[in-house]
């Protein structure tokens, strides 16, 4: 994964040297010597790149959670604006050689640019265009960053029908590379046209004696190329370049502004002298230091418009990160859950076992409208981590292999239903509308009997059973010895529909598979776990080497492999059109990295076939389960398992919603002080005019 980004680095940077003498100004020779001075020199230009790139990584870590949390989607809006121009862009020049080729000048020509643009400045000591090129690319990126967090938009190529993001699947390595490193959310602006658009704004706007004239064309080529690439290969929308463009544009003027304030701090000069200063004399160092800070307050004490403006500026950044801190930890533990080993849901109501006791595990029942709640006992047979318990509508099933207890959770001390049973392999609990019915699997045998002890006839095919899953009237069931089918029949009718289930991947991941010598045996693979809904199935089929997730449509039979065939995905859940499932996402078993080695939660809505990644962390989470309001799931902690609630609306805490109090009456005061100050300002300026 690591080979190709590698390769698309050397090559950026391996061309930058190269073309040296191309953009170098008539009057600069090239010296060996310079290569390692001009670090010396410009090693806070280089450090300030250096951040920029890394904060992509957590930044879209956030953006993932906040769009997993929040659904904040503008895709529609942006399409209803577009619709698909680009898709007839795409469609009329696509060629599989200008796909190779376009993807690698994507990648690798976007690294030159945003490399090389800072080095030539830096190595040919044009320190007034080094400045301000940084600045100007550091507040491309800042600018771009609210989008990219509260305005969600995401890429061509995986929202509009019959177009392709064919960068993102050139092959297997690259298409984990993009996965691993873009949200797919994160289109406006483009950076990819902001970045070398700003540049090419900043030599235009500064190079005063055109020494760089060259370089500027050959940037602006770059611009043009990059806005077909961008939109050929299915990533941008045409509003991202205009995006793009009016952040450069902003940024030059931002970077025009903050340039001699920030340099006169930041510049690898006196930052050299201050070090000495600090090493040699650190009692003067300080007397520097406290003296700087104390002018700052007072002028802060009596303020003009700037300052007040500043801190405006400070409360709209204090009320953002309280609310993306919120917004990005929706997901909440159950606070009196102690030690869980599972757990079953239903719409407002989690039931837990706990292993907390000597005598035997507890299963409790928990609100999850009061997370702080410490449970409700409930009455239950002796039970253990192998025992069953499901929640369906308002009841509670409990089976321990030879006693089985139905409650209803509005009275969990009553028992309502009890049987006594011998070698049962499972039990389900299913309400189909108007009477709950419970079914029963022993011995290849499904039995179905109403809770008032009258028996259903399911028909004499219900023989041989190996597993069984029951929702409302339907339920659905495998057959020993039929590894590849899955079987849906109804409670009232004594028929069945079978579904042949496919697991195969693209041949690309089965050779990678094999590559990584874990090949896959599709003729072997067997079923071993099933959920459902009224409209569509999701089936765990095991091929050797991995579990794969096989998403059927009940009504027209069509399949879908969710996720990457390449890696396991298990424990699936379904209801309201909602799927979530857990995938060890990266993981190469003949290369195992160990932040890989967990699972991650990921989720869909099948309205929209857009895969979200709820934790995108190192911590193992499993277990997923969708309900109305929440989604429920177990997570690995230092102090061992505890289970995680995320509810599917937002919603902002107490502390958010004070901050939010605060900061609008904070917050009109300043508006209101700022805009006399500006008013009163105006006025003086125009009076000395009149005076001159």
């Amino acid at each position: 994964m690591q080979s190709v980004y590698l390769t698309w680095m050397i090559s950026a940077l391996t061309l930058g040297v190269i073309l040296l003498p191309v953009f170098k100004p008539k009057w600069m020779e090239l010296r060996l010597s310079t290569f390692v001075d001009f670090f010396r020199r410009y090693w806070i230009h280089v450090l300030i790149l250096f951040m920029i790139y890394n904060a992509k990584d957590g930044l879209d870590e956030i953006d993932r959670i906040l769009m997993a949390s929040t659904g904040l989607d503008m895709t529609p809006w942006i399409y209803a604006i577009e619709g698909d121009l680009v898709l007839h862009v795409q469609k009329f020049f696509e060629a599989e050689w200008l796909t190779v080729t376009l993807t690698h000048f994507y990648v690798a020509g976007f690294m030159f640019i945003c490399y090389v643009s800072v080095f030539y400045f830096a190595y040919f000591d044009d320190r007034w265009m080094a400045d301000r090129v940084t600045l100007t690319i550091a507040w491309v990126y800042v600018l771009a960053v609210p989008f990219y967090l509260f305005f969600n938009v995401r890429v061509t190529g995986a929202y509009i029908p019959e177009m392709d993001t064919l960068a993102y699947s050139l092959n297997p390595e690259i298409s984990d590379w993009f996965r691993r490193i873009d949200p797919f959310t994160n289109c406006m602006p483009s950076l990819h046209i902001g970045i070398p658009y700003a540049v090419w704004l900043c030599i235009k706007r500064f190079d005063h004696d055109e020494r760089w004239a060259l370089y500027r064309k050959i940037v602006f080529a770059y611009v043009l190329l990059t806005v077909f690439t961008i939109i050929y290969l299915g990533i941008h929308w045409i509003l991202d370049i205009a995006g793009g463009m009016i952040v450069a544009s902003i940024a030059v003027n931002l970077a025009d502004k903050t340039s001699k304030p920030v340099w006169n701090i930041l510049d690898e000069r006196t930052i050299n002298a201050r070090l000495v200063t600090l090493l040699t004399s650190p009692r003067k160092a300080y007397n520097n230091v406290t003296g700087k800070i104390s002018k700052s307050v007072n002028r802060f004490a009596t303020p003009t418009s700037k300052e007040t403006g500043i801190m405006a500026l400070v409360v709209v950044i204090i009320v953002a990160s309280v609310i993306t801190w919120d917004l990005t930890h929706q997901s909440l533990p159950a606070q009196g859950v102690e030690a869980p080993e599972g757990a079953a849901g239903a719409d407002g109501w989690l039931a837990t076992i706990d292993n907390t006791t000597d005598d035997g595990h507890l299963l409790k029942l928990y609100d999850l409208s009061d997370l702080t709640d410490d449970g409700i006992e409930v009455i239950q047979p002796r039970l253990s981590a192998n025992s069953q318990y499901e929640l369906t509508g308002d009841k509670l099933m409990m089976a321990n292999g030879t006693l089985i207890y139905v409650v209803d959770i509005n009275e969990p001390a009553v028992i309502i239903y009890q049987k006594s049973v011998q070698n049962i392999d499972h039990a389900e609990l299913c309400y189909t509308g108007s009477e709950y019915v419970l079914m029963t699997l022993s011995a290849g045998e499904l039995s179905a009997e109403r809770l008032n002890g009258e028996s259903i006839d399911l028909g004499n095919s219900k023989q041989n059973i190996s597993y069984v899953k029951c929702e409302g009237n339907d339920y659905a069931f495998l057959i020993d010895g039929q590894s590849d089918k899955v079987y849906m029949s109804n409670i009232e009718v004594t028929g069945s529909l079978s579904y042949s289930v496919n697991a195969s991947a693209t041949e690309e991941d089965e050779q990678a598979l094999e590559d990584w010598g874990t090949p896959t045996d599709i003729d072997n693979s067997s079923i071993t776990d099933l959920v459902f809904d009224r409209t569509h199935i999701l089936v765990t089929v095991n091929v050797t080497s991995v579990d794969r997730i096989v998403l059927i449509d009940r009504i027209t039979g069509e399949q879908l492999l969710l996720g990457n065939g390449k890696y396991s995905s298990y424990d699936p859940s379904i209801r309201n059109g909602v799927i979530a499932w857990v995938m060890k996402d990266f993981l190469d078993p003949s290369n195992p990295i160990e932040e890989y080695y967990d699972g991650e939660i990921m989720y869909m809505y099948l309205s929209d076939n857009f895969i979200h990644v709820l934790t995108a962390d190192e911590v193992d989470q499993w277990g997923p389960i969708v309900l109305e309001d929440h989604l429920i799931y177990l997570e690995e902690s230092n102090d061992g398992t505890i289970i995680k609630v995320h509810s599917w609306t937002p919603e902002l805490k107490s502390y958010s919603n004070t901050v939010l109090q605060i900061a609008s009456v904070v917050g009109i005061i300043i508006v209101f002080i700022y805009i006399n100050q500006k008013q009163t300002e105006a006025k003086s300026a125009l009076f000395d005019n009149e005076e001159e």
